[in-house]
C-alpha cells in the first residue's frame, strides 16, 4: 500500500474509533432557557446542587433535608405526595427506617402503571451522592416537570418512586414491592442509577424472561443516544451487582429498564461525588433517555411486555439499535462458517491460498494473544507494586486510569504491528485465514455459552467480505477495507475502555486482548501496510509516553485524593483500646496514631464488619482509653417451647450513633426478628460469615432482637456500635483530614466503635 494511502486509511481508522466515543451521549450545551416542555440540563443541575450539599445516608441529619426537597418540588408541580415509612431488612439482613417518597400521575385508562425510580439516600458516612443518586432524583425531576408542561393527558398512571435506603440493601424498593398497594399495578419500571461521575448511560434491560416485547418498545421510543447491547447485561447478570429495579423483577416480576453510567468510578461513594465532578455530558444523556421513554409508555401497552423471546441487540454509529432473535445465532454462525470454506476452496483455485501461507500466518496470532495477554494479566499487579497507594483506591480504577488503558491498547497495538512485520513476506489472503479461524471458534463458543455477545458475528462477515477481495485483488482499495473494518471498530472500541471502567485495572488483560482480536479483524488493511515496524516504534514510544504521563498523575492532591481510614475500638470486655485502619500505605494524618507500635492484624483478631469488600484491618496500634457508653443490653424474655428457646433482647445506645452490628457464634439460629423484621430464613441457612445483622441506625432507635434457636444451644452475640464521629468527638484530639485525602469509602471510617460480647 502507498504510503499516503496508508496514512489517510490509519487516520481515517483513528477518526473512527474516536467517533465511537464521541457519538455515544449528547455534548452539554448550556440550556436553562430552552422551552418549558423539553429537558433542561441546567435546571436539572439546580436539583443536583441542592441535594448534594451534604453525606445524607439513612440517620444523618441531612438526610431529612434532602427528603424535604424532593417533597416540595414535587407539591411545586401540583401532584400529591406520600411518604411511606417502615423498617426492613432486605436480604442482606441491614435494618434501616426508610422513608419513601411517592406522588402519582393519574392517567387516562386502566392499564398497568408506568413507575420512575431513582433512590435519594448517600452512600454511608461521607459521600455527597451528586451522581449517585442524586443525578437519577434530578433527572426524574426535571423530565416529569417537562411532562406534565406540555398539558398532555397520559393513558397509564406514572408513579414516582424516590427510594430511601438503597445503599443499605434496596430497602426501600423492598418496602414498596412488600407492603405499599401500587406495587401490584406497576407494569414498567425506568430506574436511573451511577457507578462513578460521568461517561455513557448504559441501558440495561431487566426481565425473567425474554426480551423481545421490551427491546421493541425502546427501540420504538427512539432515545436519541442508545448505549445498550445484550453483552452488557449478560454480564451484569453474573455480577454481585442489584439496583432497586432488581428487587421489582425478582419479588414482583416486573420487567424494567436500568439506566447507570460507570465511568469515573473512583468517585463513586466518595466526598468526591460532587456536584462539580458530576459530569454534564452524562446528566444529558440520562435526560435523552427518559424523555422520550417517558412520553413512548405513558402511552404504551405495559400490560403486554411479556415475552419468551430473547433478541441479540447492539448499538452502533448511525444505525442506532439493531436486534435479530436468538434463533438467527447459529444460523449466522453456519453461514459464516460456510461462506468460510467457500472462500477457502475459491482461494484454492484461484491459487490466491497457499498451504504454507497459512500454516505460517498461524504464528503471529497466538503469539500477539500470549504476549498481549501476559502484559495486561499482570499490568494491575505491577502497577500496585510500584505504587502501593494504588491498593487503597478500593475502586481499582485510580485517578489515571484512562491513561493506563491509552497506554496497554498502544502496547498492543505496538506488539501486533512487531509481529506482523516479523511475517511481512507472508501474503495477505494467506494472513487472514488464522483469524477467521479463530474468529469462527469464538462465534461458536459465545452461541453456546454467552448468546448476548453473538453479535461479534457481525464484523466476522464483513471480515469476510475482505478476504473475497483480498482473494481477487492484489492491491484491494484500502477506503474500501476501511469501510469493511467499520463494523468492527465500532463494536468493540468501547468494550476495550468499557471491560476495564466496569470492572476495574485488573481487567486490562480485557483491553490488550479485545485490542489484539480488533486488530486481526483489521489485517486486511493493516495487512497491505508496508510501514508496520515503524508503526510498532510510534505505537511503542506512546505507550512509553502515556506511562510517564501516568507517572506524573500517579500522586494524590486536592482534586484527586488519596482514601485513608481511621477507626478507635474500645473493648468493653477487656477494658482495652485500639487504633485500627483499613489503609495499606498511612499518610502523616493516621500514622500518628499507628507508627509507633503498628502491627499486621492477625486473622481473626476481629470478625469482617459489613462492607462492600469484606475487608479486614490492615494495621492496628494501642490507644487510650476513653469514658465511651456502649449500650444498654438487656434480656427481656427467655421462653423454652418444647426443644425451642425463644430468646428477646433489647439493646438501647447511650451516646449518639449510626450503627449497630451483631455477630454470633457458631450457634444454630432457626429465626430472627428485627425490630419486628424477621430476617431472611435464606440469609439465616446460607451466611459465610458470623455476622446476624447490621442496623442502620435512624433517630438513636433501639434494636429489638427476637431469637429461636434449640433449647440448649449455647449463644454468644458480640455487639459493635459505631459513630461516625471521631473527627468532631472532644475526648479525641484528631486533626481535620489534609486536603489531599478523603475518607476511604465502602469500610467502616472515622468511627468511635465499642465492642462487648456477652453469652446468653
Amino acid at each position: 500500500m502507498k504510503k499516503f494511502a496508508s496514512v489517510v486509511s490509519l487516520l481515517l481508522i483513528v477518526s473512527a474509533v474516536f467517533w465511537s466515543f464521541h457519538s455515544a451521549m449528547p455534548v452539554y450545551n448550556s440550556d436553562a432557557d430552552v422551552a418549558d416542555t423539553l429537558f433542561s440540563t441546567d435546571r436539572a443541575l439546580t436539583h443536583v446542587k441542592m441535594i448534594s450539599q451534604k453525606p445524607h445516608a439513612v440517620g444523618f441529619p441531612a438526610h431529612e433535608q434532602v427528603r424535604d426537597y424532593i417533597v416540595s418540588e414535587l407539591e411545586k408541580m401540583g401532584l400529591k405526595i406520600r411518604v411511606q415509612k417502615g423498617y426492613t431488612a432486605g436480604d442482606w439482613a441491614n435494618l434501616s427506617k426508610v422513608e419513601n417518597i411517592l406522588a402519582r400521575i393519574e392517567g387516562s385508562g386502566d392499564g398497568k402503571a408506568l413507575l420512575l425510580l431513582s433512590h435519594y439516600d448517600s452512600n454511608p458516612h461521607s459521600s455527597l451522592g451528586a451522581s449517585d443518586a442524586g443525578s437519577g432524583v434530578a433527572t426524574i425531576l426535571e423530565s416529569v416537570r417537562a411532562f406534565l408542561s406540555t398539558g398532555k393527558k397520559s393513558k397509564n398512571d406514572i408513579i414516582i418512586l424516590i427510594s430511601d435506603a438503597e445503599e443499605l440493601g434496596l430497602n426501600g424498593a423492598q418496602l414498596f414491592v412488600d407492603e405499599h398497594q401500587w406495587a401490584e399495578e406497576v407494569g414498567l419500571v425506568l430506574n436511573f442509577e451511577a457507578r462513578g461521575s460521568g461517561g455513557p448511560s448504559y441501558a440495561f434491560i431487566e426481565t425473567n424472561r425474554g426480551n423481545q416485547n421490551l427491546l421493541r418498545e425502546f427501540i420504538a421510543a427512539n432515545p436519541e443516544y442508545p448505549m445498550a447491547n445484550s453483552l452488557y447485561y449478560s454480564i451484569y447478570k453474573m455480577l454481585p451487582n442489584d439496583t432497586d429495579l432488581t428487587v421489582f423483577r425478582k419479588d414482583r416480576d416486573i420487567d424494567g429498564f436500568n439506566f447507570a453510567f460507570i465511568d469515573d468510578h473512583f468517585d463513586y461513594h466518595t466526598a468526591q461525588d460532587t456536584y462539580e465532578r458530576l459530569d454534564r455530558n452524562t446528566l444529558a444523556h440520562q435526560g435523552s433517555y427518559l424523555m422520550p421513554l417517558l412520553h413512548h409508555f405513558s402511552d404504551a401497552g405495559l400490560d403486554h411486555l411479556k415475552s419468551l423471546n430473547d433478541f441479540v441487540y447492539f448499538n452502533i454509529p448511525f444505525f442506532g439499535m439493531v436486534s435479530y432473535p436468538f434463533e438467527w445465532i447459529w444460523p449466522m454462525t453456519v453461514i459464516a462458517v460456510v461462506l468460510f470454506i467457500a472462500l477457502t476452496i475459491y482461494g484454492f483455485r484461484r491459487k490466491r491460498l497457499r498451504f504454507r501461507g497459512i500454516a505460517v500466518g498461524f504464528l503471529p496470532l497466538p503469539l500477539s494473544l500470549a504476549i498481549n495477554g501476559l502484559v495486561g494479566f499482570y499490568a494491575w499487579p505491577g502497577l500496585k507494586w510500584l505504587y502501593p497507594g494504588y491498593q487503597d483506591m478500593l475502586h481499582g480504577f485510580p485517578y489515571n486510569g484512562h491513561t493506563y488503558i491509552i497506554a496497554f491498547v498502544l502496547f498492543a497495538v505496538a506488539v501486533c504491528f512487531g509481529i506482523y512485520y516479523k511475517f511481512r513476506k507472508v501474503a495477505v489472503a494467506d494472513l487472514l485465514f488464522a483469524p477467521l479461524a479463530l474468529w469462527l471458534l469464538l462465534c461458536g463458543v459465545l452461541a453456546a455459552y454467552l448468546q448476548g455477545a453473538s453479535f461479534v458475528i457481525v464484523p466476522v462477515f464483513a471480515l469476510l467480505a475482505a478476504w473475497y477481495v483480498a482473494l481477487n485483488q492484489e492491491r484491494p482499495n484500502p477506503y474500501l477495507m476501511v469501510f469493511l473494518a467499520l463494523p468492527a471498530i465500532w463494536l468493540f472500541s468501547p468494550l476495550t475502555e468499557g471491560f476495564v471502567v466496569g470492572l476495574g485495572l485488573k481487567m486490562l488483560v480485557a483491553s490488550t486482548l479485545l485490542t489484539t482480536l480488533t486488530f486481526f479483524l483489521l489485517l486486511p488493511v493493516f495487512g497491505f501496510y508496508g510501514n508496520k515496524k515503524s508503526l510498532a516504534y510510534l505505537a511503542l514510544v506512546l505507550f512509553f509516553g502515556c506511562m510517564v504521563s501516568a507517572h506524573f498523575d500517579s500522586g494524590f492532591d486536592a482534586d484527586n485524593a488519596k482514601p485513608s481510614s481511621l477507626v478507635y475500638v474500645l473493648d468493653e470486655d477487656k477494658n482495652s483500646a485500639q487504633w485500627a485502619t483499613y489503609d495499606h500505605v498511612l499518610i502523616d494524618w493516621n500514622e500518628t496514631f499507628l507508627a509507633s507500635e503498628k502491627l499486621a492484624v492477625e486473622a481473626g483478631n476481629y470478625p469482617i464488619l459489613n462492607s462492600k469488600y469484606g475487608l479486614g484491618f490492615s494495621y492496628v496500634a494501642g490507644a487510650p482509653i476513653r469514658e465511651i457508653k456502649g449500650p444498654s443490653i438487656k434480656k427481656t424474655s427467655d421462653t423454652i417451647i418444647g426443644n425451642k428457646r425463644l430468646l428477646e433482647i433489647e439493646i438501647v445506645p447511650q451516646r449518639h450513633v449510626n450503627r449497630l452490628e451483631i455477630f454470633t457464634n457458631a450457634a444454630d439460629i432457626v429465626s430472627a426478628t428485627v425490630n419486628g423484621i424477621p430476617l431472611s430464613p435464606y440469609f439465616l441457612a446460607e451466611r459465610t460469615t458470623d455476622r446476624l445483622v447490621t442496623h442502620y441506625i435512624s433517630d438513636n432507635d433501639s434494636t429489638k432482637l427476637q431469637l429461636t434457636l434449640p433449647k440448649n444451644e449455647r449463644l454468644k452475640l458480640t455487639f459493635y456500635e459505631a459513630s461516625n464521629d471521631l473527627l468532631e468527638s472532644p475526648l479525641f484530639q484528631v486533626p481535620k483530614r489534609p486536603e489531599n485525602s478523603i475518607p476511604m469509602p465502602f469500610v467502616l471510617n472515622d468511627a468511635i466503635v465499642t465492642v462487648r460480647t456477652i453469652g446468653f
